[in-house]
């Protein structure tokens, strides 16, 4: 029978992060992947408790691969007005694009207040409301999670705008080619490692025929003679290797210096398509990478809509 362990929310998350600028914001900073992966963003930190004017904001950052600026603002206690107010004076401090709030809890009012600011600001700036949380199952190592709570209404439709495609069809066409180009290029390579392979057997047996030929007519001479066979057993044998290899062969055996001059050929496609394969497998994970994001915003937007029509159904009972 298996045994289950309980999964335990550890409430007070300053038994953890005793200090919100010394602990907590630190860990956010080296453990950024986490917190992108939950809004679909790729973050890079710039810098930390980053000067705007008087103050400090937490977490100043880019988003990667463009020039979205991104600030951090973290709380280890519920939402409050305090908060809320240094969020838009660091955000207009730093011109930032992209606005998130971690928070313990988020109070009604404030994930209200961060709609509002999503309905009425430009499109071009998105403000997320996101609560953290920490679990453990027995003993094990303490697991974060991040949710988002409130995120911008049309941030799927800007995201595909900012990476230049202009909708999902075409994002997937891209990830697609871009997936087709590395198969490709990953095939050829090892079509060429299994040539370079053939090539190195093959010179291999005619070197080894060449040098035996006439040991073997020799033998052959001699009438196949049993003790003159024992006499040369290796050379022998490595004749009717080269000979059996030659039968398999598909087309007349080609010399040394044209096997010489197709495998130096071969070598540098090689080297070639494994320069052009990182490129490609790097665009590739970037475009499947994306692709993933806006499916999970498209998602999210479909879910929300879902609560939406569900809250109003409830409504009207």
């Amino acid at each position: 029978m298996i045994n289950l362990g309980t999964l335990k929310e550890i409430t007070d998350l300053r038994s953890i992060w005793p200090h919100e600028a010394l602990n907590f914001t630190p860990w956010v900073a080296e453990n950024v992947e986490l917190l992108a992966d939950a809004v679909g963003l790729d973050i890079t930190v710039d810098e930390t408790e980053s000067s705007v004017g008087d103050f400090n904001v937490d977490i100043y950052a880019s988003e990667t691969g463009t020039d979205r600026k991104i600030i951090i603002e973290n709380q280890l206690e519920d939402t409050d007005h305090d908060h809320l107010g240094k969020l838009i004076t660091y955000a207009s401090g730093k011109d930032a694009d992209v606005v998130i709030w971690v928070v313990k809890h988020a109070r009604e009012e404030h994930k209200a207040a961060v709609e509002w600011l999503n309905n009425h600001t430009d499109d071009k700036i998105g403000f997320f409301l996101c609560e953290i949380k920490l679990f453990q199952i027995g003993d094990s190592d303490i697991a974060p999670s991040f949710t988002v709570v409130e995120r911008p209404n049309d941030w799927t439709k800007e995201i595909k705008k900012t990476k230049g495609l202009g909708d999902y069809e075409k994002l997937s066409e891209a990830a697609k080619e871009a997936t087709d180009k590395f198969d490709y290029l990953s095939a050829r390579q090892k079509e060429i490692e299994a040539r370079l392979a053939e090539i190195k057997a093959l010179r291999q047996h005619i070197f080894n025929y060449s040098k035996s030929r006439k040991i073997y007519m020799e033998y052959k001479t001699r009438k196949f003679d049993a003790n003159f066979f024992e006499e040369h057993r290796e050379p022998l044998t490595l004749y009717q290797a080269a000979k059996d290899a030659f039968k398999k062969y598909d087309g007349p055996i080609p010399t040394i210096r044209e096997l010489d001059a197709e495998f130096q050929k071969l070598v540098k496609e090689k080297n070639q398509i494994y320069s052009e394969s990182k490129i490609a497998r790097t665009e590739m994970m970037e475009l499947l990478s994306a692709k993933q994001n806006v499916e999970h915003f498209l998602g999210e937007q479909n879910r929300l809509e879902q609560d939406i029509q569900k809250k109003k159904g409830d409504t009207s009972l």
